[in-house]
């Protein structure tokens, strides 16, 4: 990369800046603009924050109605939102610089997400509700898919698949239009916004699949920064958990002093911690080849799954949480907190299976399949836990607790290299001694003081 293109991206000689493109495959060789890796930016974890009352209110809505077709409300509603939040994902990681530009896109994205977040749990219900969720959604895309095709314009190392994405995207937005008229039944509006979002996320992976770079024959075309990518979606992880915490402490619903609700809390929080260590232990490899990194499908699958992992945690946490504010927790609501966690750990059990391990074998004290082995097995009995009708919540939570320690205790055991000893002994825990000279005695002196850099 040329000297004054590093410095243009880097110095802000220019309130609109011209958007370019950070990385991209060229001849099927990945080339980058800039060589250090990426994190989300400061805009980008702003857009966060809004994301941590809707998904809050979408999780409190779905209790409330803990029914079949309050889980198909909130699939239908939670789905469009992660949409959104993917569009900006990819816009920034692609496309980030930051400019005046940019910054007021997002601004832009957070009103329509504003508009949304307040509608969607009344679709339902009332006609303008519907309208404006609609309304706010399609806008929202179509904003995101006319920056795609102004950046098109401004840097050619993405323009035949960003164009693709903005007819193909354009066309299936257009599926919503029935959902803004009131003689459409309600089934038939359900029908339609089921169809629109699979439709949506098969129009993705196309337009950025091996198939229509072939198709397209373009000798230029998209890469992503995985360093960034990951990032963002780890943010976003933590954000569902933090279902699982908020309603523990406000309000303070296991006051005062120790009691049964207090117990419940604690619970709620180690599930959520456990599940935050599995989410980063992944498959437990000393060297894992990321599902970006191993094939384009991988990454399609890695990504996809992020999905129904968001939607069945964030269920889940708002009822474990609500343990602790209430003394007794409904059928339906038994089902979203043992389903959830069941389909999550499932979730989670399939992506540590798309990291593909490069460890010599022998190298740990136990191959892949068995290091994961519980999680399938702790997934389909915290499912099957409500058919058990004598389990007060109390009693629920604890068993639920209980496995997902075992599963995390297992694959931390299970995941160390063969010989490895319980307690590693404490060495080099002693001042060094000092010569008249003030020189350190050689003799003294730790191996780690060897690897130690020293900055001036």
């Amino acid at each position: 990369m040329a000297d004054g293109e590093h410095l243009r991206q880097q110095t802000p000689r220019a309130l609109f800046r011209q958007p370019l493109a950070l990385q991209w495959f060229q001849d099927g060789k990945l080339v980058k603009r800039l060589d250090n890796e990426r994190s989300a930016g400061r805009f980008e974890l702003f857009l966060d924050l809004l994301y941590v009352a809707i998904l809050a209110n979408f999780a409190e809505n779905v209790a409330e109605h803990a029914s079949g077709s309050g889980l198909v409300k909130y699939i239908l509603i939670l789905a469009p939102s992660w949409h959104i939040w993917s569009d900006l994902r990819e816009l920034m990681n692609s496309f980030y610089n930051d400019d005046l530009a940019q910054r007021v896109f997002i601004l832009w994205i957070m009103a329509n997400l504003v508009i949304y977040g307040n509608n969607a749990i009344l679709v339902d219900e009332d006609i303008g509700a519907m309208r404006a969720t609609v309304g706010a959604y399609m806008v929202a895309r179509w904003s995101s898919n006319t920056i795609h095709l102004i950046y098109s314009f401004s840097s050619y190392h993405h323009r035949a698949q960003q164009r693709l994405w903005f007819i193909l995207s354009g066309l299936t937005l257009c599926i919503y239009i029935p959902l803004y008229f009131d003689n459409v039944s309600i089934r038939s509006k359900i029908a339609v916004a089921a169809v629109a979002i699979t439709i949506e996320e098969c129009v993705w992976i196309f337009s950025y699949s091996p198939v229509a770079k072939k198709l397209l024959k373009a000798r230029y075309t998209t890469a992503v920064d995985i360093a960034h990518e990951v990032d963002r979606f780890a943010a976003f992880y933590i954000i569902v958990l933090g279902e699982f915490l908020y309603q523990i402490i406000v309000h303070s619903p296991a006051a005062v002093g120790f009691n049964m609700r207090l117990m419940r809390a604690i619970w709620t929080l180690i599930i959520a911690f456990c599940l935050n260590w599995l989410y980063v232990h992944n498959d437990g490899s000393l060297e894992s080849l990321h599902p970006y990194r191993h094939s384009i499908w991988t990454s399609f699958m890695w990504v996809t799954v992020h999905l129904p992992l968001v939607a069945s945690l964030l269920v889940a946490g708002h009822v474990a949480a609500l343990s602790a504010s209430v003394d007794e927790v409904e059928g339906g609501e038994l089902w979203f907190l043992c389903g959830g966690l069941g389909v999550g750990i499932m979730c989670l059990y399939f992506i540590a299976l798309l990291h593909r391990s490069q460890d010599e074998a022998g190298t740990l004290m136990l191959p892949k399949p068995l290091r994961l082995i519980f999680r399938p097995i702790a997934a389909i009995i915290i499912t099957c836990l409500p058919l058990a009708h004598d389990l007060g919540i109390s009693s629920l939570l604890s068993i639920i607790m209980a496995l997902i320690v075992v599963c995390l205790v297992w694959e931390s055991i299970t995941s160390l290299m063969r010989g490895a000893k319980f307690w590693e002994s404490w060495e080099n825990t002693k001042y060094p001694k000092e010569d008249r000279n003030g020189e350190q005695n050689g003799q003294d002196q730790g191996s780690d003081e060897k690897n130690a850099v020293t900055c001036g």
